[in-house]
């Protein structure tokens, strides 16, 4: 479980996310959309420990994340390229991320397979490093790399950026498949609606770092989506 509590981060004389509570069961699919702007990745960095908060605090279980290292071996993300080695070969970047999450080589090797498909023979012997892949390719290799070692927590930030039609839909299957099959929470922020309806058991809405909607996902959930955002003025 996840648990925010009066976080606010403020840039400056600007208050760019202001979230008085929030918590995120265990096994939830999650979704965050907004505008840019909105404050989503700025949420995810805080999650992850990876800025300050201005106030309040976040718990991973219980553990504050600012204050303690534990909550780490249980979560994955991928947010950017900046999480990629660009200097490593796809395969030595998923040793590299094995090896950190207890697994051995021969582990990694069997998780790959699960995902022939999904690389569409452009990552696994490539012989390129991950600085020469196309920009898709690369987002494939951090997207896997996070969910290597069976974390309980990946957070994913516009996982659907890069990748085309055909990948996108076996991303979005393959993040069903998994929150099907096991108490994976996965905590997605996204620019596109449709995905993340399909996907997320639940989904926040965020507008200049406030929460303007909490949904539980329906058949109407979409359209509420669609209503919402067409009523914002740039």
């Amino acid at each position: 479980m996840i648990t925010i509590n009066q976080i606010s981060k403020v840039y400056g004389q600007k208050k760019v996310l202001d979230i008085p509570e929030l918590t995120i069961p265990g096994g939830q699919t999650f979704g965050l959309v907004g505008n840019n702007g909105a404050g989503k990745t700025t949420l995810f960095s805080l999650i992850l420990d990876l800025i300050q908060a201005t106030t309040g605090t976040i718990k991973i279980e219980n553990e504050i994340v600012s204050q303690s290292e534990t909550w780490k071996g249980k979560t994955a993300s991928f947010i950017d390229e900046n999480f990629l080695i660009g200097y490593l070969t796809p395969e030595e970047y998923f040793y590299f991320i094995g090896e950190l999450r207890g697994q051995n080589k021969a582990s990694v090797d069997e998780f790959m397979t699960r995902f022939t498909d999904f690389f569409n023979g452009e990552i696994l012997n490539s012989k390129k490093y991950i600085r020469d892949l196309s920009k898709g390719n690369q987002k494939k290799t951090g997207l896997v790399g996070a969910l290597i070692g069976s974390p309980e927590i990946i957070l994913f930030d516009e996982p659907f950026a890069n990748l085309d039609p055909s990948t996108q839909i076996k991303f979005k299957n393959l993040i069903k498949s998994m929150s099907q099959d096991s108490q994976i929470t996965f905590l997605i922020s996204s620019h596109d609606l449709a995905h993340t309806n399909e996907i997320c058991d639940r989904i926040v809405v965020l507008e200049k770092g406030l929460i303007m909607k909490d949904i539980t996902t329906s058949e109407d959930t979409l359209n509420e989506l669609e209503q919402f955002f067409s009523g914002i003025k740039d």
